[in-house]
């Protein structure tokens, strides 16, 4: 394992111009070039990977509390290309490019944050993406999709609004921890219970739901809708990486296969040994890929 041990950042914040707050914690030196990092369900940006590597690589790395989730003003009714333009700001408050210039940026988007990573790869926001163990364009995939997923996207599909509603009477911190770890393979579960990561990852989704429930909500509702840009209209590079060994119902059906030949540069990185969480096993090969996109 490299970078695998939770290291805490440093917390920050942008003001946006309506007034809201987008949250964030760092990690690595000022000067690196920005990675930002769009984590899993319900998870605040707090929960770093690859830290160890940072300094040596040259990375400032960015987890980004998505609004509603964290220390980040709600934003009711959002959209992925509400979420694009607030990243924009943030990506110029953090020094690393102003309005267009997004020359030097690149994103990591881990489980259901792929989907957001790929929104901001849509946007031009970002010069490449990393999708980590990540949840597919659910809806492209429904015939593929185990019933309780599949459940899922039809709901979104027939009333977004009551599905909407509906997430907070079940919602919480500690069902997506129970839901992550029962779902899991031998591989991840023990990684996911590992004394040194349990506590860090709970920590994160205790921080995702400190506003209540209404957040990841509105963060499940875009995650199992259509993207604003398909995969076949994302110009960027886009490298996917999964686990053979990755058992969880809400990634990819296929382990990536399909969704990497839709994107038109697209490469798919399929790891035998490995579960959903090598984003902390494999950290370092996943940054070294994304910088040389």
């Amino acid at each position: 394992m490299n970078g695998s041990s939770p290291t805490p950042g440093t917390p920050a914040a942008t003001t946006l111009p309506d007034g809201r707050v987008l949250a964030w914690t760092s990690w690595g030196p000022e000067t690196g070039r920005t990675v930002l990092y769009c984590p899993g369900a319900g998870s605040s940006g707090s929960l770093g990977f690859g830290t160890d590597d940072l300094h040596d690589l040259g990375v400032r790395l960015v987890g980004i509390d998505r609004p509603g989730l964290g220390r980040s003003s709600p934003r009711p009714g959002r959209t992925l290309t509400d979420w694009c333009d607030d990243v924009a700001h943030l990506v110029a408050d953090v020094g690393a490019g102003r309005g267009a210039d997004t020359s030097d940026v690149r994103v990591v988007g881990f489980s259901q944050g792929a989907v957001f990573a790929a929104a901001l790869a849509g946007a031009g926001t970002v010069r490449a993406a990393a999708l980590v163990s990540g949840q597919d364009d659910l809806a492209a995939m429904r015939e593929h999709l185990v019933p309780e997923v599949r459940a899922m996207v039809d709901a979104v599909a027939d009333d977004p609004a009551e599905f909407e509603r509906e997430v907070p009477r079940w919602a919480g911190p500690d069902l997506l921890w129970d839901l992550t770890v029962s779902t899991s393979g031998p591989v991840d579960a023990a990684r996911y219970a590992g004394a040194d990561f349990a506590p860090a990852y709970r920590t994160a989704l205790a921080e995702g739901f400190a506003q209540g429930p209404a957040g990841y909500a509105r963060d499940l509702v875009l995650a199992l809708g259509p993207w604003p840009v398909p995969p076949e209209g994302i110009a960027v590079p886009v490298d996917l990486w999964y686990g053979a060994l990755d058992t969880s119902t809400v990634h990819s059906p296929d382990h990536g296969r399909t969704l990497a030949e839709r994107f038109p540069r697209g490469r798919l990185h399929l790891l035998p040994e490995e579960g959903g969480s090598l984003l902390w096993t494999r950290s370092r090969d996943v940054l070294v890929t994304l910088l040389g996109a």
